[in-house]
């Protein structure tokens, strides 16, 4: 999960939102960006390169929080071009449904999904993306991979927070898991 500072109304203070992350969970969208074939196949899909608060390199999906008084469907394009770019070109659904929920702890192993700030819950989809995608803000890269290179245990284990099982749900939803 990656957090910036933005001044859209429904943001809050870092200090405020320390604390609110304490007594609560925190709504978040988790995408994964996929190239399609003409019949709607699943041929790609493009992950985040970023360096962690900690220094570390590692893969991840587009993510990010929801801002009160925001809709889902407006927070997935917000995160998408935030991430992606402007001509990224993402296709969200008249009425998104997310392939799944996923509960991220500041405990590890209470379930797969670990952020170690708070106790977020996520909506995670599977976004089409046809433009040209130019990572922004601080993913340095954004890389294409086949679905079985993106469900290999190399790519698996350069994802974070439990993010790897999610991109393996998300490959098995659409049935591209090998």
């Amino acid at each position: 999960m990656t957090e910036m500072t933005e001044t859209a109304p429904g943001w809050l203070a870092p200090e405020e939102l320390e604390a609110i992350r304490g007594r609560m969970p925190i709504l978040y969208v988790d995408a994964v960006p996929v190239r399609v074939d003409e019949s709607g196949v699943v041929t790609h899909v493009g992950l985040l390169l970023r360096i962690g608060t900690d220094g570390q390199v590692s893969r991840a999906l587009v993510s990010g929080r929801v801002l009160y008084r925001e809709r889902v469907r407006d927070a997935l394009m917000r995160h998408l071009e935030k991430d992606l770019g402007p001509v990224a070109l993402p296709r969200i659904p008249a009425s998104p449904q997310p392939f799944t929920v996923a509960e991220y702890f500041p405990a590890q192993d209470v379930t797969p999904y670990h952020d170690p700030r708070q106790h977020a819950v996520s909506l995670a989809y599977i976004v089409p993306v046809a433009g040209d995608c130019r990572p922004r803000q601080d993913a340095l890269d954004l890389e294409w991979f086949t679905p079985a290179e993106a469900a290999s245990p190399l790519v698996q284990q350069e994802m974070t927070g439990g993010q790897g099982v999610l991109l393996k749900q998300a490959l098995a939803h659409v049935g591209r898991l090998p």
